[in-house]
């Protein structure tokens, strides 16, 4: 069984991803892990680089090669559910499990890291939290697509494997 994690940028896919496997007794996989270790490039440095077209449609390509792997915890770019028409595949292709969070539980937490995540990292203090408010819900449209929703902030991570399993 694969199931792909979705939800913005600072929402836990990544740790509550390796946990999550660890319950399921399953493989974790990082999609943005695997773009660094597979291009010799991180994400930020791409994005300065060259831009975010370029980025989406590689991530694309990495996110299609998850169709033939087995057992497997999938973190998926907060992004990559809202290109092309991955949602669709990731629905066709495993079980989806949306991490939500609100806007003002997003803003607190990327506070400390904003300067590493592209996409955040030249807006102002007051444009920080509109901007994630704006994408919050531009993106709510894919994540609620979702197989579950799961609340990192008031669900306990064992309940999900559980109704997973």
């Amino acid at each position: 069984m694969k199931t792909y994690l979705i939800g913005f940028m600072g929402s836990g896919k990544s740790a509550l991803g390796r946990q999550l496997a660890g319950l399921l007794q399953a493989g974790f996989l990082d999609l943005d892990e695997m773009f660094e270790e597979r291009y010799h490039i991180c994400i930020y440095d791409f994005f300065a680089k060259y831009d975010e077209g370029n980025f989406r449609r590689i991530e694309r390509e990495l996110l299609l090669e998850t169709a033939d792997f087995g057992n497997m915890v999938i973190s998926t770019g907060g992004g990559t559910p809202c290109f092309y028409d991955n949602m669709k595949f990731i629905r066709d292709n495993g079980i989806s499990v949306y991490l939500r969070m609100t806007s003002g539980e997003l803003a607190e937490r990327l506070k400390i890291v904003r300067k590493k995540r592209p996409l955040l990292k030249d807006l102002s203090s007051d444009a920080f939290e509109e901007w994630i408010s704006v994408q919050l819900k531009i993106r709510e449209e894919f994540y609620n697509q979702a197989t579950h929703v799961f609340y990192p902030l008031k669900e306990d991570i064992h309940e999900l494997a559980f109704k997973l399993k």
